[in-house]
């Protein structure tokens, strides 16, 4: 059984009403991948906006399985310290992780950043030495619209990303660049500039699910867009 973990931020988590990228993923695996799997992380909430706490289970439709490793206001910062154990404990076999923006609104520039993504991947492969990883590159928010410094470390990122999982790939534990959602647009795929509507949801999952058929054959292409 294929054991697949969603690692990420707000983008990730939601927010109470929505239904994530996440069950979106969930119906393409159960629609095409043709085999057993399951989806873990020892999360399961929504962030509930009222109350700025990770405490919310008023999903669009609760009813699929919910695990997750994600946080409002959390990047690779603050998972790379937890990914060893969490990997561990919750036996994951694919991590399909989308962080970075947070980081570099507030936390570290481009290649601190980047390292810390190295910090992970590395932490990672301790709890599983074959674990299989999909990175999606940052999307650049309505931020980097009118502050070019932003727009330089997004784009200084992604760049960085993108030579750090080629450096870092190997044969038992491959670790994947997804290409950037197909045709994604901020003023018609998110509901504020940077948070996924239904739309936006439907493109991320789509950049994971076709990233994975294209390299590892596994399911089929995403067709909802």
């Amino acid at each position: 059984m294929l054991r697949f973990m969603p690692v990420g931020d707000s983008m990730t988590i939601g927010s109470s009403g929505e239904h994530t990228w996440r069950y979106r993923m969930w119906q393409h695996l159960c629609a095409t991948y043709g085999g057993p799997f399951r989806i873990v992380g020892p999360r399961e909430a929504l962030h509930d906006k009222m109350t700025d706490t990770p405490t919310s289970y008023a999903y669009a439709d609760p009813d699929f399985p919910r695990a997750h490793l994600a946080g409002w206001g959390e990047g690779w910062l603050h998972m790379a310290p937890l990914i060893t154990e969490t990997v561990r404990t919750h036996r994951a076999d694919v991590l399909l992780v989308s962080l970075g923006l947070i980081d570099l609104g507030f936390y570290t520039d481009a290649d601190q950043t980047a390292e810390n993504v190295r910090h992970f991947v590395a932490g990672a492969r301790l709890g599983n030495p074959r674990v299989h990883m999909v990175l999606l590159p940052v999307i650049p928010n309505i931020r980097a619209e009118s502050d070019a410094s932003f727009a330089a470390q997004v784009t200084r990122f992604n760049e960085l990303l993108a030579k750090t999982a080629a450096d870092l790939d190997e044969p038992r534990s491959p670790l994947l660049l997804a290409s950037p959602p197909t045709s994604y647009d901020i003023h018609r795929d998110t509901y504020d500039g940077t948070h996924p509507n239904e739309s936006g949801e439907h493109r991320i999952a789509a950049a994971f699910a076709d990233t994975m058929h294209q390299a590892w054959g596994l399911g089929e292409p995403y067709s909802r867009l």
